[in-house]
């Protein structure tokens, strides 16, 4: 054994090169059992701590962008808005944006809250805007879709959202947009068009056929749902999702991964929900979106235009093509997308600018 020692050490005595070889190797070896290691050791964390996946679901935790004041939605240039907010239960504060149409601009500046709350009443259509997971109401891309309708728009950060107080659950994210519901029609009295809008990222919008579900159900529906690239359910979705392709085929993938997220209560079965729904539905999806597939919001019309319940109802899907580059979050460039939202809500040009 000395012997062979000996012979090795003289080795690379006479071979510095070789020396430096085997080093890099052993370190390069060592880094890949560690990688290893960590790969096959993250499935086996999030099965025995479903919160982990939760977490990852909702990702509430990501504020981007950072630093800004959601108390002041002027700030993002949204100058004909007023920062809200509303107390669903104890121990819960949700932020809101309402906006109101550009018609009523000019009459918004340095107006208060009360001011806003009767601007409801108006004719202009209601849109209750519930933003997708990650980020706030002030995102980059929600405040210049935002800029696009000349409706009022009511925009929520739900319980764990933003400066919003709360811990985030499907069933919490529902309730708060019920009562944010609610508390926009006892505003808009008599106003003959009530718009549930959603518009997904991957979360917050899955809360819309939540919510319209209920108000079908206790008979109180919107005149209309849009869903902006929406998936049919939250363990689909999961598969699809770019952050799933190292695992996809790992060997007992939706025990690992899929289980724990309906183990948590979060199921976002917008492919159920829309089989109890009794109102109009947009859809709209880009072709080339990499979180959510093309196919399953495709997926999802069908469902809804199958169903039953939307035989006496206006169901219709846009989809738009890949070369113009709207991936997730830009649909709202679209030049077409104000003439799609008034043709599908039936608003004249003329209503819409007045």
């Amino acid at each position: 054994a000395l012997k062979q020692l000996s012979l090795r050490l003289s080795f690379f005595l006479f071979f510095p090169s070789l020396r430096r070889r085997y080093g890099l190797w052993f370190r390069l070896r060592r880094l890949i059992i560690w990688l290893l290691g960590v790969y096959v050791a993250i499935p086996f964390l999030v099965k025995l701590c479903p919160a982990i996946q939760a977490k990852l679901v909702f990702l509430n935790f990501v504020r981007v962008p950072y630093f800004i004041d959601l108390k002041r939605p002027q700030d993002q240039g949204l100058n004909h808005t007023c920062n809200y907010y509303l107390q669903p239960e104890e121990d819960v504060t949700i932020g809101v944006w309402h906006t109101v149409p550009a018609a009523l601009g000019k009459n918004a500046r340095g107006k208060d809250q009360l001011w806003f709350e009767d601007a409801l009443g108006s004719s202009h259509p209601v849109i209750l805007y519930l933003h997708g997971n990650a980020g706030t109401r002030g995102g980059d891309h929600r405040v210049e879709l935002y800029k696009v309708s000349g409706f009022h728009r009511g925009t929520v950060c739900v319980s764990g959202w933003g400066d919003s107080i709360g811990s985030p659950s499907e069933r919490g994210m529902t309730y708060d947009a019920l009562h944010v519901f609610d508390w926009i029609k006892a505003r808009s009295g008599d106003n003959p068009r009530d718009c549930a809008g959603l518009t997904p990222v991957v979360l917050l919008p899955r809360v819309a056929t939540n919510l319209v579900r209920r108000l079908c159900e206790r008979e109180t529906p919107p005149d209309a749902l849009i869903l902006e690239s929406p998936f049919t359910n939250i363990r689909e979705e999961a598969r699809s999702h770019p952050f799933s392709v190292i695992y996809r085929y790992f060997p007992g993938f939706d025990w690992f991964f899929l289980d724990p997220i309906t183990t948590s209560g979060i199921k976002f079965a917008n492919d159920e929900n829309v089989k109890y729904i009794s109102c109009s539905l947009l859809i709209l999806h880009a072709e080339d979106d990499p979180v959510v597939p093309f196919h399953l919001g495709k997926k999802l019309y069908n469902i809804a235009a199958t169903s039953r319940s939307f035989r006496d109802y206006k169901v219709q899907f846009v989809p738009f093509h890949t070369d113009l580059g709207y991936r997730h979050k830009y649909i709202y460039r679209s030049p077409e997308l104000p003439r799609i939202l008034r043709e599908f809500l039936g608003v004249s040009e003329h209503e819409h600018h007045h």
